[in-house]
């Protein structure tokens, strides 16, 4: 299977932990051998009593949905890099992978649209037009969209995300959704000490009862190991340093050079907008400095990128001046926010942290980025995990 060849190939190393994993992995698989899907081409008029309990019922069949799987562990211990095998392997067409924080955004605002919504809309996408509850509407709509949902790095900080997260898994798991997510915290530490968390520890019971909870805390941290020997900050800006970060890139996403056309890009959902990532892979992303910092982008598209991937390659950034204060600021607000959730950084620069922009409007508190930029070089910030502190 794909696992034993990335062993064979000598890009994972032999790991008890992950072995568990992934028999539980082949244990979902199997069961979604031959499950149906609720896709598009069933009418908004039949999910409202759909039930995939029913579905086995009324084939004669004695099966149960399959059970979900909640995967923790350690920063690097391969849980997104099993999750990603998964999800392109499984044996359904209706399948979606997704940070878990940016679904919790889009169920918000599918929870926002739903209660602006006269009758008539709320018939057209499949719900009641006196439902005022958007729950169960919006889960029907996530369910006919896929079938599997695969979800990297479950964390509840959030009251509101917390306040909703039991019944919409409930709902999702009675029309048929099967659920599968990673997170670097045991179930029972989800949303810990967390306001009103007496109210989210049903959720909590549900995972653990009715989803394969597995650790994954193996001796090896990839993520880490990758980072061995990899300078942070290249400068100047020229052919050799981009080669360097080139080549960087590749390393830690484990793709093979002769792939370097192939590499993808990716896009983010930014408060109802799209903002385009050039590359991207394994968590990894690549930006110009231009592209980011001397387009008009705020804090929320820095912190869109900084819950997506845990490593940002940001390609030469330039000596700023007081004619270029405003790219200086957006920088700024760009390493405030990569900071504040362990994003790792290479980049290359024209010179120094300390010379980036000497003067100028905001130089003072310019001082500050560079502390951050020097830091986030060191051995103690590359181990730090990634998420909000």
């Amino acid at each position: 299977m794909a696992y034993e060849d990335l062993k064979v190939i000598g890009e994972i190393k032999p790991d008890e932990h992950q072995a568990n994993a992934v028999s539980h992995f082949e244990r979902l698989y199997t069961d979604l051998s031959g499950y149906p899907e609720l896709t598009q081409k069933r009418s908004s008029l039949s999910i409202k009593s759909w039930r995939f309990a029913n579905f086995f019922r009324w084939s004669g069949d004695d099966r149960k949905p399959p059970r979900g799987l909640y995967l923790y562990g350690g920063i690097g211990r391969g849980k997104s890099m099993l999750m990603d095998l998964f999800h392109d392997l499984a044996p359904l067409k209706a399948k979606k992978r997704v940070h878990f924080h940016e679904f919790m955004l889009d169920v918000h605002v599918r929870m926002k649209e739903w209660r602006g919504f006269s009758g008539k809309e709320r018939i057209a996408h499949g719900g009641k037009p006196a439902e005022d509850d958007p729950i169960p509407p919006v889960a029907r709509q996530i369910a006919l969209e896929a079938t599997l949902l695969c979800f990297d790095e479950m964390q509840v900080t959030d009251i509101a995300d917390a306040m909703i997260l039991g019944r919409l898994f409930r709902e999702l798991m009675e029309l048929g959704v099967v659920i599968v997510a990673t997170s670097n915290r045991v179930p029972d530490d989800l949303y810990k000490d967390g306001l009103n968390r007496q109210l989210f520890m049903p959720f909590i019971d549900m995972i653990n009862k009715e989803f394969d909870v597995v650790a994954l805390d193996g001796p090896t941290d990839y993520r880490l190991n990758r980072f061995k020997g990899v300078p942070t900050y290249y400068t100047p800006i020229n052919d050799k340093t981009t080669q360097q970060l080139s080549d960087a890139f590749f390393r830690l996403t484990d793709r093979d050079v002769e792939d370097r056309d192939k590499v993808p890009s990716d896009t983010l959902m930014v408060q109802g907008r799209e903002l385009f990532v050039p590359k991207a892979a394994r968590g990894v992303a690549v930006f110009s400095f231009k592209r980011l910092c001397a387009n008009p982008l705020g804090a929320a598209d820095y912190l869109a990128i900084a819950r997506r991937y845990h490593t940002v390659i940001m390609v030469a950034i330039p000596k700023m001046n007081k004619e270029k204060r405003n790219e200086a600021k957006r920088f700024v607000t760009f390493i405030d926010a990569l900071y504040e959730h362990g994003v790792k950084l290479l980049c290359s620069a024209e010179v120094e942290a300390s010379e980036l922009y000497p003067s100028g409007d905001g130089a003072f508190e310019f001082e500050r980025t560079v502390s951050r930029l020097m830091e986030m070089q060191s051995d103690e910030y590359i181990a730090r995990g990634h998420g909000l502190e």
